[in-house]
């Protein structure tokens, strides 16, 4: 593997160069975050008082996206100065090297056009930037090739404007009868840009599918395993304090019909949006054409209590002050990779491939991380960038950073099987 690292290096060098694109972290929201808590907190105490304890997924959708106070609604929460940081945020060479993978494995694909690149949960843009910009060295651009960008955030939807093009997007109100995007804009290199809700509305096209740290944050429910069968964890009221608190449902509920008859946990996370996403963009990739490639941290199939808050970078109660915190659970890999290889029977789809997971560590070194550092200490002249970069580098690949605590997975469309016995994708072998 360590040839077919120097040969996407020695692509990607020839390409892109040598450029050093520093990464500042600002947060200019200054939204009363205490006061969308209390916001929040009256309504979900509200709902409980009205129709009894809610369940986790329903506890994680309100706080994470309520169109006034939720915790993705109307601020930037990325960064140093946010409460957690990404990957692309720390270095350039993240991104870079996800854009030249999947520029090879289009090609692998022979290059069809028209075709798109479509990102679930874009952040800030910076993951996208970065792949613009490789993109655009190798004559990526046009007519021929756009961006779509699933984005449920009006705040981060704007950030994520600015980051990627130098004119002012255009909004729902100015778009065409029947459109499907709410907003539209030209990339700094000239590809449209287009910002969905949801990945059904999508073009049909073949499609470069990528999710960055996005199933993390979609809704779970937690199920545990007592005396009389599955019961699900639910989130009621404590009438004494009016704080929030974890209970268990006396009897079964519709999100139990989710584990596995052979399951051996006692305790367990379900997320069904994921299951459905996932085979949406299953489908797509066989109906259309196309690549998924799935980044995040989660494992397979044998985690149990990961549900979890994040404040300052820092863990939270998730009950405690819902809105000023994200919340999130690790991605179960082993559901997803089921969901994209068992399409149900009256949908016109067939299996995906699956390849991975492997870690963050081992996919970048084996596309040629490491080659690139050198690359780019070469080209440097000021020391504490270099030291910026040497930093940036361990955090990513460090077993007790992030490098083994994301997991990469890709999705191919089963008419594949061949080329890819003969060519397996980079970074997964």
């Amino acid at each position: 593997m360590q040839s077919c690292s120097r040969r996407l290096m020695t692509y990607l060098s020839q390409k892109i160069g040598f450029a050093i694109h520093r990464r500042y972290f600002c947060d200019k929201a200054k939204t009363t975050l205490k006061g969308n808590a209390n916001i929040l907190l009256k309504q979900i105490e509200a709902r409980i008082l009205a129709g009894g304890p809610i369940t986790v997924a329903e506890y994680m959708k309100e706080v994470l996206t309520n169109p006034t106070a939720g915790y993705y609604m109307n601020r930037d929460v990325f960064g140093q100065t946010g409460d957690f940081i990404t990957s692309p945020e720390i270095s350039q060479m993240f991104g870079e090297l996800i854009a030249v993978w999947l520029v090879n494995e289009w090609t692998k694909c022979g290059r069809p056009t028209p075709f798109q690149i479509a990102e679930l949960g874009p952040g800030r843009g910076t993951l996208m930037a970065d792949i613009l910009r490789v993109f655009s060295k190798f004559k990526i651009a046009g007519s021929d090739f756009s961006v779509s960008l699933v984005e449920v955030s009006p705040y981060l939807a704007q950030v994520q404007e600015k980051q990627l093009g130098p004119r002012q997007a255009q909004e729902a109100t100015k778009l065409p009868q029947g459109s499907q995007h709410y907003k539209q804009s030209i990339s700094f290199y000239g590809s449209q840009v287009r910002w969905y809700n949801h990945i059904a509305d999508l073009p049909r096209t073949f499609t470069l599918f990528l999710a960055h740290e996005f199933f993390d944050a979609l809704p779970i429910h937690k199920l545990v395993k007592v005396d009389q069968g599955w019961r699900e964890v639910l989130i009621d009221l404590n009438r004494e304090d009016l704080t929030l608190r974890f209970v268990i449902s006396r009897d079964r509920t519709p999100a139990c019909l989710y584990r596995l008859d052979n399951e051996s946990r006692e305790e367990l996370e379900v997320s069904p949006q994921s299951l459905i996403i996932t085979q949406a963009m299953a489908a797509r990739i066989h109906q259309d054409g196309g690549i998924g490639l799935v980044i995040d941290y989660g494992h397979e199939g044998d985690k149990t209590d990961t549900f979890r808050g994040f404040k300052n970078h820092k863990l939270h109660d998730p009950l405690v002050d819902p809105g000023t915190a994200d919340l999130t659970a690790d991605v179960d890999f082993s559901a997803l990779k089921w969901a994209a290889t068992h399409p149900r029977t009256f949908e016109d789809w067939k299996a995906n491939l699956t390849f991975g997971t492997v870690d963050q560590k081992d996919f970048l070194t084996r596309v040629g991380i490491n080659l690139r550092l050198e690359q780019l200490l070469a080209s440097c002249r000021d020391e504490d960038v270099a030291l910026n970069l040497k930093s940036a580098h361990k955090m990513l690949t460090d077993p007790m950073e992030m490098g083994s605590k994301f997991k990469f997975l890709a999705l191919y469309p089963s008419v594949m099987e061949k080329i890819l016995e003969r060519y397996p994708p980079p970074g997964f072998v």
